[in-house]
């Protein structure tokens, strides 16, 4: 059975080691599961419900949600930014949550990850994260974690599909995330 799982990367910069993370995950992938990164998230303006009508929503907005419909699962990529989440992620979740009750998560399972300087790999910002999207909606999966500490130096050379001890845990994520789509697509 084949699941496509939506990557939301937590961080815009040119460099991101997320978003390598995310790149690494896609390369990766176990036979069966399609990482697909989104592309746009700095175009989405920031949740406001006053546009957000039936009609009118904005178009990166629209482009978010149809990415989520088409998804059976999520894998969120979380940085660190000052001991929280990043607002671009935050701001994607909110645009997911929406409509209430219907949002575009839809129970469908979750799993955040990610990589920060710091010497916890943005744990923090991962469990902010985990907390936001299971209010949103998502079916998020507690016990599927992995925060790589020390990302400026781990991967100043070394992209992150080229280490092999990141490629075997981000194997893993992704192989238990599709275990859990399989299950919630079977139903």
């Amino acid at each position: 059975m084949s699941v496509r799982i939506l990557a939301l990367v937590g961080s815009l910069r040119a460099g991101s080691h997320n978003r390598q993370l995310a790149e690494a995950a896609a390369k990766h992938a176990p036979e069966g599961a399609e990482v697909v990164i989104f592309e746009g998230l700095a175009d989405i303006p920031f949740y406001n419900e006053d546009i957000d009508v039936e009609g009118a929503v904005p178009a990166a907005a629209a482009k978010l949600r149809t990415a989520a419909g088409d998804a059976d699962a999520f894998l969120l990529f979380s940085p660190e930014y000052n001991g929280s989440i990043p607002g671009v992620l935050k701001n994607a979740i909110d645009w997911l949550s929406r409509p209430y009750g219907a949002g575009g998560f839809g129970g469908k399972p979750v799993a955040v990850i990610g990589t920060a300087f710091g010497q916890f790999g943005g744990v923090w910002a991962q469990d902010e994260a985990r907390k936001t999207v299971g209010i949103a909606g998502g079916k998020v999966i507690e016990d599927l974690k992995l925060s790589i500490p020390g990302s400026v130096t781990r991967f100043a050379e070394t992209h992150p599909a080229d280490d092999a001890e990141v490629v075997e845990q981000l194997t893993e994520v992704v192989s238990r995330l599709h275990g859990h789509a399989g299950e919630t697509v079977a139903a």
